[in-house]
């Protein structure tokens, strides 16, 4: 068997198996050894699948994984979540729909401390789920606000999934975190707007709060004090390149759990539940990067990359139409996959050919991300979705996927935006590199 033909037997492999319901990582580190061993011989290619796990997970850049998540459930298990949520609550909920802008604008200000959307989500379906349904917010409306909302955990950094692709096509992290910035406050103002805009024409989604004092808006801002001052950190620390980004994620984690301790709000068992999920969460992580490493490797050998890019560079079509192409793609592999998966797996086909027709790599990534972010709310996967209806079984799922389809329009238009308009991705990083190089 020539090894062309090895590397799309293996893709119909996997995919067969991640359809049987077999989890990624499990299925891309088995077809990978078996990849590695018909091509390589069976000692050379276990040995190479055994050193590939050590070697190239022991990198010091991803140490920033585990620390950005960390910094999400210890503000969490801080407290700093709720006065988040009521200091949005009391400037926003004015508005038509108030409590949910509130939950948008609230999850995007915890997406700047915590780095994964499933966290966000099943964070704020316990602060914010009850608040909207005690004021009579329609059921699946609340809920997939709060599907919806986490994933801007995606692109807001400190985002895992970006320190992830910038790990794979080995891009500066610091300008991937920055360039999530205005996209994930564009994808917040987005979700807003659609949100206003249904309420308005339905009131019966979800009714203003009235008679919020100014005073009360003021002395709101007590609570949210601390998410602030870790964002402005997190941006300071990376913007000037006085710390890299996993010195920004130790550096944020430390700042957190000294408010904690100073608000006497985190105890022992806290404390114990933060660290446990965070390690829970990481080795997941990590279990996928280790299998889908393996496989990368694989697909290496067999060329079937640089072939993929060199016909994709020399197809006589706009290249606008193979970069739709490939997001079409994306969101396809979204709805039946998770998004380090889909990276992981895509990106060493799909990066090089990329590059071949001239888009910036670092503008591609936050364009991927929001592929990602659309599959975390889609069926029949939808992560967000799950964990929402996973906190709040009373919910039923359908319900979940029912609401987040105006989300899914709403990141349909950023994707748009983002394409049409590339420097609201590479402004931040741009001036970060003259900010360096001055």
């Amino acid at each position: 068997m020539d090894a062309y033909s090895a590397g799309i037997l293996s893709i119909i492999a996997l995919v067969g198996l991640i359809l049987l319901g077999v989890r990624i990582a499990y299925a891309s580190g088995l077809v990978g050894l078996i990849g590695l061993a018909i091509l390589r011989g069976w000692d050379p290619g276990t040995g190479l699948a055994g050193f590939l796990a050590h070697s190239e997970s022991s990198h010091y850049t991803l140490s920033v994984l585990p620390m950005f998540i960390l910094i999400g459930y210890l503000a969490f298990y801080a407290g700093l979540t709720q006065g988040a949520f009521y200091a949005a609550r009391c400037w926003l909920g004015w508005l038509p729909g108030g409590l949910a802008v509130a939950t948008i604008f609230a999850t995007a200000g915890f997406a700047a401390v915590s780095g994964a959307s499933t966290a966000t989500a099943a964070v704020f379906s316990r602060v914010a789920i009850p608040e909207m349904l005690r004021y009579g917010y329609d059921r699946s409306m609340a809920a997939a606000v709060v599907a919806a909302g986490g994933t801007l955990a995606s692109l807001i950094p400190p985002s895992a999934i970006l320190v992830i692709y910038g790990i794979i096509v080995e891009q500066s992290i610091g300008a991937l975190l920055l360039a999530g910035f205005i996209p994930g406050a564009l994808t917040a103002f987005c979700y807003s707007s659609i949100i206003v805009l249904r309420v308005m024409i339905n009131p019966a989604l979800g009714p203003s709060i009235e008679g919020v004092s100014w005073g009360e808006r003021f002395r709101s801002l007590q609570g949210a004090y601390g998410i602030v001052f870790v964002i402005g950190v997190i941006l300071f620390g990376i913007y000037t390149g006085v710390m890299t980004p996993t010195e920004v994620g130790g550096v944020g984690a430390f700042i957190i759990f000294i408010m904690a301790l100073a608000k006497r709000e985190m105890s022992w068992r806290n404390l114990y539940d933060a660290l446990m999920e965070t390690s829970k969460l990481s080795v997941m992580i990590f279990t996928i990067i280790w299998s889908i490493l393996i496989y990368v490797r694989f697909l290496g050998f067999t060329g079937l990359p640089g072939a993929f890019a060199d016909y994709i560079a020399h197809i006589e079509v706009p290249r606008l139409v193979i970069l739709l192409l490939i997001l079409f793609v994306y969101i396809i592999l979204g709805m039946f996959m998770d998004g380090i998966g889909m990276l992981l797996l895509t990106l060493p086909v799909v990066f090089p050919a990329i590059v071949a027709l001239g888009y910036d790599p670092i503008w591609f990534g936050i364009i991927v991300v929001k592929m990602v972010e659309i599959g975390l709310i889609t069926p029949p996967i939808g992560l967000n979705c799950f964990v929402v209806n996973g906190v709040r079984p009373d919910i039923p799922l359908s319900a979940v996927f029912k609401g987040v389809w105006p989300f899914v329009v709403a990141d349909l238009i950023c994707v748009g935006l983002l394409i049409a308009f590339p420097q609201i991705v590479l402004y931040l990083p741009q001036l970060m590199m003259q900010n360096v190089a001055g």
